[in-house]
């Protein structure tokens, strides 16, 4: 069970009464909690939900439609969260401004836009073109260049392909900038940058350009102190061959063996005479280096130590973990040195829908959460004769394909919405005990399965999690993980701990083992976990789920 939290001495310029600012900006809204830095407790928050949520099918004002796979985001929305969230998360927790002494914010990833020098969004100037405006996560649209780009790196033996399980996806910064140059050159053109909406957002608040190492690791393939070389952005589109040169403009110091990025924890800047009159904080104060909402929230539970993967459960589910080992894990998003914590290895692994499976059932049928887990609830493992296929969103661990698609086997004329809502739930959590085994099988052990998120709210569903895991789940204490995961990296920051380990040991919140598998269950899901095996390895292949989404993407032209 979670304890008391050890004793670190804070620093001389940073007391125990002081307070910092942890601002998330989600896929439908941002959040933002104020934290005391002594101990970690959450004094106030407070939710902006975007004013356009994701844009999917036409764009805002202009009508202009968007194709199939298409996700995008209006600048603006990211703003009034500080306009809006941050002041009124400030008056919910009485606390006196002047007391604040950071502020860290983070953001889904990758979440990208091309701008301007002076970090101006294209979208703004031109609104009526869709590659003007930023691609969220879930834009899958740029899936085709991704191939592409993965069979050249294998075919060129590049040293950076492994250390993304061999595969790259297509919602990375690469594959999405070479949609742009091919389907819109002229908006690539006017890109001076292409940068992380994780960056950009902390541009806001400074006034100064930064590169985060996470984002720049994990979705923008730096690695060992450089992205991919020109002579193989070339073989691509000769056009491609200077796009490093959009994201190394914001590198923080330089050395011969290559380029240093602002470190996790680190201090971007100060916050802006203008940044203090949208948030309400004051002018100064520290602002911490981006992040990246998965990333970030290791340390929110206080998870932040090698083998402690972290899997935050809400419209997709993200497992992040520190290591102290290196070792190349097929079909993980990316291992990057200090991508987590300095000084460890920090791999990361994802499914690319789980909530929105749920959310999208419920729509569909029409009955509701509360109704369908309380009737799911109510069956034996097996009893609904079901084995679904998790890949609604597409998969991006471990096999890297967002062509593939949603697959449910063994309806019957008797199948009710229970039975399929509990098979829905249950083909997600095979799909990460599928993630798990592929970590050991490698010799990257996981220790500890820690989960945040909006999930956590259903216990029904974390107990299927920890049958099938056969493995004690562990959760963090903190409803608003990403948020308060930013206010730990804010305080480290602001001078108030040495280090994000200190920071997390001290602020971090969570119970160790709160639920655990029961041994019948876990039994009866072996067999069920041993046919979505089968599944996954037939359909994996993508012959017949590409043939299918062809198909309807041709019927939409």
């Amino acid at each position: 069970m979670m304890g008391m939290p050890p004793e670190f001495p804070l620093e001389s310029n940073v007391n125990a009464n002081t307070y910092v600012v942890g601002v998330d900006f989600g896929t439908l809204s941002g959040r933002a909690v104020v934290v005391r830095v002594g101990d970690g407790a959450e004094l106030g928050s407070a939710v902006h939900e975007y004013a356009h949520r994701v844009i999917e099918r036409e764009l805002p004002g202009s009508g202009v439609r968007l194709g199939p796979d298409w996700a995008l985001q209006a600048p603006q929305d990211w703003l009034e969260v500080l306009k809006n969230a941050v002041p009124a998360a400030l008056a919910a927790a009485g606390v006196p401004a002047e007391q604040v002494v950071g502020i860290g914010t983070d953001f889904t990833a990758c979440t990208v836009l091309p701008a301007t020098a002076d970090g101006t969004p294209l979208c703004v100037e031109t609104p009526e073109l869709p590659h003007a405006w930023p691609k969220l996560w879930k834009h899958h649209a740029a899936q085709p260049h991704a191939d592409r780009i993965n069979e050249l790196a294998a075919r060129r033996g590049e040293s950076w392909l492994p250390r993304y399980g061999g595969k790259i996806s297509s919602e990375w910064e690469f594959a999405k900038a070479l949609q742009v140059l091919e389907e819109a050159p002229d908006v690539y053109a006017r890109a001076e940058r292409w940068i992380e909406a994780a960056d950009w957002i902390i541009w806001q608040l400074t006034g100064v350009e930064s590169r985060n190492i996470c984002t720049a690791g994990y979705k923008g393939v730096f690695q060992d102190g450089s992205y991919p070389s020109k002579e193989f952005l070339a073989e691509l589109n000769p056009g491609f061959a200077d796009f490093a040169d959009k994201l190394a403009t914001g590198r923080v110091g330089t050395d011969e063996g290559g380029v240093t990025l602002a470190p996790l924890g680190g201090l971007a800047g100060r916050l802006t005479a203008e940044a203090a009159g949208w948030t309400g904080l004051p002018e100064g104060i520290a602002v911490a280096v981006g992040n990246v909402d998965a990333h970030v929230t290791a340390a929110a539970a206080d998870a932040v130590r090698p083998g402690q993967m972290v899997a935050i459960m809400g419209t997709s589910t993200c497992h992040i973990m520190p290591s102290d080992r290196l070792a190349e894990v097929p079909g993980m998003c990316g291992v990057v040195r200090d991508g987590i914590v300095p000084g460890l290895w920090g791999y990361e692994a994802g499914q690319s829908a789980v909530g929105d499976i749920f959310a999208w059932y419920v729509d569909s049928c029409g009955l509701g959460h509360e109704e369908l887990t309380a009737l799911a609830e109510k069956q034996a493992v097996g009893q609904h004769g079901l084995v679904a296929l998790d890949w609604f969103g597409g998969n991006r661990s471990v096999l890297v394909d967002h062509n593939l698609s949603g697959v449910i086997v063994g309806q019957t004329l008797a199948t009710r919405p229970e039975d399929v809502y509990r098979a829905l739930i249950e083909s997600t959590a095979y799909g990460a005990r599928m993630i798990v085994e592929t970590f050991e099988r490698a010799g990257v052990p996981v220790e500890e399965f820690v989960v945040a998120g909006g999930l956590l709210k259903n216990p029904f569903l974390m107990q299927i999690y920890a049958d099938v895991l056969r493995r004690p789940l562990s959760v963090i204490g903190s409803d608003q993980g990403p948020a308060l995961g930013s206010a730990i990296h804010a305080a480290v920051a602001a001078g108030a701990y040495p280090g994000i380990e200190e920071a997390a040991a001290a602020m971090g919140q969570r119970t160790e083992a709160a639920y655990t598998p029961d041994p019948d269950r876990a039994d009866a899901y072996d067999r069920l976990y041993a046919e979505y095996r089968r599944l996954h390895d037939f359909f994996g292949d993508g012959r017949m789920l590409h043939t299918l989404r062809a198909i309807r993407n041709e019927a939409h032209a």
